[in-house]
This record gives structure tokens, C-alpha cells and sequence, in this order.
């Protein structure tokens, strides 16, 4: 629960103390409402590792105390409902959408709004691939191509790359159930992903792994996601919905997904103002590129990727903090 966590957390809470109260930008009367600080988590992407450091310095400048805390990007939403993290600041609905709403099911823990981000998280391969397998972006032309795609570990069936594991997107279940001629390879992390990515563009090599937008990659490789038949809530659930009548995931994932923001049901009573900021908090596609592509191409930490993306966007930003504030 909370208080256990807290008190394992004593000497990281000492600093964050000191932090909040040093970076305080604005002089808000009851603020911060409560000592305990906001526990932000992080995961192992790159937008939102620097969201959530933007989220956490706009907090302190209101006078918050913040920690962050890396936690399981599935379980996160669990650690909401109780209270041992304070909010998640990246809701993907493809990757997070049954995870959250379970959890919402259950309760404690509340829809904080949507960003104006569309989301889509897919197979996609780099563009050069189209002359090599006719008929893409059609899933049935890449399942065609299959052997194509194998490596030594897979053949003769084709390699998909995936992502880390925790981001559970289903994918041995959609091969399985659309019967296609290739196994799953999870990579560890995001960074293992474009690593991968890199190598075999340089050699026009065959690959086709996990995407998403917005991220980074778009600006650097061109590129398509797969096809696969179009996405509905029965997909995952009701074998009887798609094209294979007896096995669910024979669907790709939400083709303009959400991005939402969540948050344990105390924080708007434990800290007010934090949570209007938090529901005013809006990022958009080009916004969450940039924020990747600080990180993941110009080879800054998440905080001073964050430092940068204040500085360079506080139009942006500024309006928010002022509405808390109550300032025109």
C-alpha cells in the first residue's frame, strides 16, 4: 500500500523535498496541499520516460514534492488503484486498453482525460520491403513472404520482432489465428528494436517488428504497418467476429487508437491543483516525436530531454500552469 511504500522510499523523499520546494515557480496559498510526495512511474519507452519527467517538473513548479518510480508497464495500473504510484501519463490503447479498463472496473483509479495524440501500434516494415514482397501492406502478401523473413533461429518460418514482453500485444495469438507462417521474437527493450531496425536497413536486409506512432522513427526511416483485418472490440473477445471463427485476435490493433491519462481516485483530494494540471496536460503527435527524438536520436537522459522541451515550448505549456493558477 502506500504507506509501506513511502516508508521504503524515506531517503529518495528527503530529496524530492528539497527539489519541489527549490524549483517552485508559482506562490499558490494551500499549495502543496499535502507533504507526501506525487510518485510518478516510468517505463521503458522513450516518449514516455520524458512526459513523465515534463509532467513531474510541471508539477514541482507549482510547489509539488514528486518521486518517480520504474514499475511494469501492465501492472502500473494496479499500483494506481492502490495508491503506490499517483498517475501514468501514457495509456495506449492498444498495448494498456484492457489492463485500464479493468482496472477501472474495479475502482480506484479514474480516467484523468485524453491527449490529442492518435495512437497506432503495429507490424510495420521499412518501405524498401514492398519491392521485395509484392502485394504489402497486405498481412496475406507478408504471410506469402514468410521465409523471407527467417532467421536461424526461426526457420523456415519468418521473424517477427516484437516488443518487450510486458507490453502484451498479442501477437503469438494473432499468428496462431490467422494462421500465418511466423514465429515471435520479443526484443527486450524499445532501443533493441531500432537497433535492429538500423542494421538491417543499412544492408537491405528483410524485417518487420513493432511499431508505433508517434515515436521518432517515422522522421528518420520510411516505412508501413502491416494490413491486417480491421480492428473491432469482438476481435479479442468473441471468436465467432473475425475471420476465423473459432480463435479471437484474428485482427490488427486500434488503427487510431487513444493516448490517455490515468490517476489514482485520492489524488484530486490529496493534491487539487496538481490534479487540474494533470487533466489540463495535453500532448500532442509532433509533441511526443520530438520528446522521443530527443532521446532516442540526439542521445539525451529523460530529464534533460525534458529540460529541453520545456525550454523550447513554453507557449505551450504555460497557459496550462496559468489556469491553474488562476493567471491570465
Amino acid at each position: 500500500m502506500r504507506t509501506a511504500m513511502l516508508a521504503a522510499a524515506a531517503g529518495g523523499l528527503t530529496m524530492a523535498l528539497a527539489f519541489g520546494a527549490q524549483a517552485a515557480e508559482y506562490n499558490l496559498p494551500g499549495v502543496p496541499e499535502s507533504d507526501d510526495p506525487i510518485i510518478i512511474p516510468t517505463h521503458n519507452w522513450s516518449s514516455q520516460l520524458v512526459v513523465s519527467e515534463v509532467t513531474g517538473k510541471l508539477f514541482e513548479k507549482l510547489g509539488y514534492y514528486v518521486e518517480y518510480t520504474p514499475t511494469d508497464s501492465q501492472a502500473v495500473y494496479e499500483a494506481i488503484r492502490q495508491g503506490d504510484v499517483t498517475l501514468e501519463m501514457e495509456v495506449w490503447e492498444g498495448a494498456f486498453g484492457p489492463a485500464f479498463r479493468a482496472a477501472l472496473e474495479k475502482g480506484g483509479i479514474v480516467d484523468a482525460g485524453d491527449h490529442d495524440a492518435v495512437t497506432r501500434e503495429e507490424w510495420w516494415y521499412p518501405a524498401y520491403m514492398e519491392e521485395k514482397c509484392p502485394g504489402l501492406p497486405a498481412w496475406e502478401a507478408l504471410n506469402k513472404c514468410a521465409e523471407m523473413f527467417a532467421t536461424p533461429e526461426t526457420a523456415p518460418k519468418g521473424r517477427f520482432l516484437g516488443g518487450p514482453v510486458d507490453w502484451l500485444k498479442h501477437d503469438h495469438e494473432r499468428v496462431e489465428a490467422l494462421g500465418m507462417d511466423f514465429e515471435v521474437v520479443n526484443a527486450g527493450s524499445a532501443s533493441a528494436l531500432w537497433a535492429e531496425l538500423e542494421s538491417a536497413t543499412k544492408r537491405k536486409a528483410p524485417i518487420v517488428l513493432f511499431n508505433w506512432t508517434p515515436n521518432f522513427i517515422e522522421a528518420i526511416y520510411e516505412g508501413n504497418f502491416v494490413e491486417f483485418p480491421e480492428y473491432g472490440s469482438g476481435c479479442k473477445e468473441d471468436p465467432a467476429w473475425g475471420p476465423n471463427k473459432e480463435m479471437t485476435y484474428d485482427c490488427g490493433n486500434p488503427a487510431n487508437g487513444y493516448l490517455k491519462k490515468a490517476a489514482w481516485d485520492g489524488m484530486q483530494e490529496t493534491w487539487p491543483k496538481a490534479y487540474e494540471l494533470l487533466t489540463l496536460i495535453n500532448f500532442n503527435n509532433a509533441d511526443l516525436a520530438a520528446m522521443a527524438a530527443k532521446v532516442d536520436v540526439d542521445g539525451m537522459e529523460a530529464d534533460e530531454a525534458a529540460d529541453k522541451w520545456l525550454s523550447e515550448n513554453e507557449a505551450k505549456w504555460r497557459p496550462w500552469m496559468n489556469a491553474v493558477a488562476g493567471q491570465s
